[in-house]
């Protein structure tokens, strides 16, 4: 289970970086779903490998992240 739990979080900086690098070369674009959903699921990962460290800092960081990444997703899908 342990090696899980790291695997969620290796995989959650991975993928918050690679939104970032992408946005910043002009490869994909903030207000994309692709972008928002790196971000999303990134956050998460790192929020659960946190949670279980009782790393309460980057845990709130990326669990206000993953809200932030959820409304703009909602305003994807939604067109609002």
């Amino acid at each position: 289970m342990k090696k899980l739990i790291n695997a969620f979080g290796w995989y959650g900086a991975v993928a918050i970086l690679a939104a970032y690098f992408l946005n910043s070369f002009g490869l994909i674009k903030a207000d994309s779903a692709a972008y928002q959903l790196l971000n999303v699921t990134g956050a998460v990962g790192i929020v659960l490998v946190s949670y279980v460290r009782r790393a309460y800092q980057p845990m709130a960081l990326n669990a206000v992240w993953t809200v932030i990444g959820l409304v703009a997703l909602a305003k994807i899908f939604l067109r609002v």
